[in-house]
């Protein structure tokens, strides 16, 4: 199943609309998990100069905090019998959010997620988990990014011919589902996401590609190919905004990896304006409204023709492996 989908994401940009992708770069080796407990690590975060990360299904509900050497420092024991925990974004200092969104066979009614401490150390945790219901029925989706302007958590869904975008509610309700609104597309197959530091980009991976777009808008700005992994998921843009990519398999890999160019110059900071401007503030509650929020204003619909000519040549591009791939 895997290897289907990772034929589906070579057609990506051309789902995207944007340029052909540049050739992938090897990517630096930062470190490889030493612990064997981490065999299927799904999502990755980088806070505080450590890296978290969380197996997916079939795992207790436990996350990982490991430092630079790949050793596991710290373990937060959050849920005994999670149904499958696919996703990590940052929660505020010591924090993180933790998605049990996976839903490979579109079965579940609601997903969850909840924001547990992280660091060094063991604890066991029993956080408020909030329930979430999607606008459309049930979704499958390993990706959870969270606005660092505003603080609000975005989901996106792992659908062959085109993610969607969608924003969790800026209010949560623990004692019921919260309806997550839909805003806008990204690229087929999304494994993981992150917002950069200054909120004006975001970016979203799959197997062999990564999408970085402009925040509102979800204009897609570029993409670029990733370093050839076992199986890459995990992707996480630090303070510096260095980004990281990540593997599921024993001792796999983090990878420290480099925008092209012409992606670099695009994303790069603004510079301050003067004493008086103003900075995004780095929200540690759920969510605060900003004006920033495009789920207030754009509609979910949009540009739907870009989506449809990439699915179908999805398609063909996914013919044309599986012939190639065809014993003779």
């Amino acid at each position: 199943m895997h290897q289907l989908l990772a034929g589906l994401a070579i057609a990506a940009p051309l789902a995207l609309g944007v340029a052909a992708t540049p050739p992938s770069p090897p990517g630096h080796e930062v470190f490889t998990f030493d612990d064997p407990a981490i065999v299927e690590a799904s999502a990755l975060v980088v806070a505080d100069g450590r890296f978290v990360t969380t197996n997916d299904s079939g795992d207790t509900g436990r996350v990982f905090t490991v430092d630079r050497a790949g050793r596991t420092v710290g373990v937060t024991h959050w849920s005994g019998d999670p149904t499958d925990t696919e996703a990590l974004a940052p929660g505020g200092p010591g924090f993180v959010w933790v998605g049990d969104i996976g839903d490979n066979l579109g079965r579940r009614a609601s997903v969850e997620i909840a924001r547990i401490p992280v660091g060094r150390g063991d604890r066991t945790v029993h956080p408020t988990t909030y329930r979430l219901t999607y606008p459309d029925g049930a979704t499958d989706a390993e990706t959870l990014l969270r606005d660092p302007a505003s603080g609000r958590l975005y989901i996106a869904s792992k659908n062959v011919f085109g993610g969607v975008l969608y924003a969790v509610p800026v209010d949560l309700d623990a004692t019921r589902p919260n309806r997550l609104t839909s805003i806008g597309r990204v690229l087929p197959v999304a494994t993981d996401g992150s917002f950069f530091p200054d909120g004006r980009h975001l970016i979203v991976r799959n197997y062999s590609t990564a999408v970085v777009y402009a925040w509102p808008s979800l204009q897609p700005v570029g993409s670029f190919g990733l370093p050839h992994q076992q199986q890459g998921e995990g992707i996480s843009v630090a303070t510096d905004g260095r980004i990281y990519v990540s593997s599921e398999g024993p001792h796999a890999p983090v990878l420290e990896v480099s925008l092209p160019p012409s992606l670099r110059a695009a994303v790069r900071p603004e510079v301050s304006a003067g004493p008086g401007s103003s900075s995004p503030s780095a929200s540690t509650g759920a969510h605060s409204s900003e004006s920033s929020d495009p789920s207030a204003s754009e509609p979910a619909g949009r540009d739907a023709w870009p989506y449809l000519m990439g699915g179908l040549l999805g398609v063909v591009a996914l013919i044309v492996l599986l012939r190639a791939l065809r014993p003779r």
